[in-house]
């Protein structure tokens, strides 16, 4: 019997045999997916915040904010009636802040113009703030059935590996992978019969993110390599060099309170974000940083320096309007750029969720005060 293939459009493009694939994918997906908290759930509100919150974040990262989200915001009403900072504070970390602004807004809108009802296509969903076709689709599919595909970068690999086909961005590129990616979605189920649509989309994605990963894959173990034309990393573009650059903050503590500065509300980057008040690094030449990390934002690594001279107050360039002395206590509950959170964990003034909230940590830097 011929192996049905899935066509992806014009007969230069390369055909998948979509029925074998579908079955080896689905197997594999079912014995071996990772257990994840927003898997296996019938909540479309925690499907959206899922897939906003992995868009370019790490799967380890998420689980727990994701837990700590849900916990505090367990539903639309109760994030359309919330403060945006204290989105923003239970964001902290995550970075790419737009993401919660506009999870926020989105949330504001299904329960002020929509009824509490959010859009169940991928066509209507994209009518939300902060919702492009790769999200859309993902909620479409794996919350309410719908059969589209879902193409992220994990997807696009697979796709290209199978094709046997080199990374090309333009935009016939692109159109290439969605009519693969499309051509092999199933079909949706009726109702009460599973989810293949959503389950496929989730098989894709995970296939890319544990098996078929940019560098090394793992070809022995992929369920589907005997129809692979590729059985290894495919071609692709030079990326571009990440550019350095080096940076200086100040850390202060009066009492049980830190210095913090508010970012301007038109910065291009995290706009109304607290985080510790930068210094020209001119002003720092003279003196040891308390601490040192590395920290990406990007496509810029940072060499940042924190320095706890009390002298260096009068150097920050920012108005004093900007800055704000905040409780310690506070501080999990502020709208923290990823970046201060790291520092003021590094340094014990702050601990993580899961820790206590000591003022100093074992084996830290001391932290220079400020009179009252």
């Amino acid at each position: 019997m011929k192996q049905a293939v899935a066509k992806t459009g014009p007969a230069h493009d390369v055909e998948i045999p979509g029925i074998e694939f579908r079955r080896q994918l689905l197997g594999w997906y079912r014995e071996h997916a990772r257990a994840l908290p927003w898997r296996g759930i019938d909540d479309p509100y925690a499907t959206w915040l899922s897939e906003i919150m992995l868009q370019q974040t790490r799967v380890a990262t998420v689980i727990d904010r994701y837990r700590e989200f849900l916990q505090r915001f367990p539903n639309l009403q109760a994030l359309a009636a919330a403060e945006e900072n204290d989105v923003l504070a239970l964001w902290s970390g995550l970075g790419y802040y737009r993401r919660a602004r506009m999870l926020h807004r989105g949330a504001q809108f299904v329960v002020g113009e929509l009824q509490g009802k959010m859009p169940t296509t991928a066509a209507e969903l994209k009518a939300l703030p902060g919702v492009g076709d790769y999200t859309a689709a993902a909620i479409a599919s794996i919350a309410f059935g719908e059969s589209v595909a879902v193409v992220d970068g994990n997807v696009e690999r697979v796709l290209l590996r199978l094709m046997g086909l080199p990374e090309e961005r333009s935009t016939k590129g692109r159109a290439r992978v969605t009519r693969a990616a499309q051509a092999l979605v199933p079909s949706a189920a009726k109702r009460g019969i599973g989810n293949p649509p959503g389950d496929h989309n989730q098989a894709m994605m995970e296939l890319g993110a544990t098996i078929c990963t940019p560098k090394s894959p793992l070809c022995l173990q992929c369920p589907v390599v005997e129809i692979c034309r590729t059985r290894g990393e495919h071609a692709t573009p030079a990326r571009a060099k990440q550019k350095s650059r080096s940076v200086a903050y100040l850390l202060l503590r009066r009492g049980e309170k830190v210095l913090l500065e508010r970012r301007a509300a038109e910065a291009s980057l995290m706009p109304g974000m607290l985080e510790l008040p930068p210094l020209p690094m001119d002003a720092v030449a003279e003196y040891d940083p308390v601490l040192r990390v590395r920290h990406a934002i990007t496509n810029t690594n940072y060499d940042v320096q924190v320095f706890a001279e009390s002298k260096l107050r009068d150097t920050i360039p920012a108005a004093a309007s900007d800055l704000v002395w905040t409780p310690v206590a506070k501080l999990r509950e502020m709208p923290l750029t990823g970046l201060a959170r790291k520092v003021l964990q590094r340094l014990g003034v702050m601990t993580s969720p899961n820790l206590g909230t000591p003022s100093s940590a074992p084996g830290a830097p001391p932290i220079l005060t400020t009179k009252p």
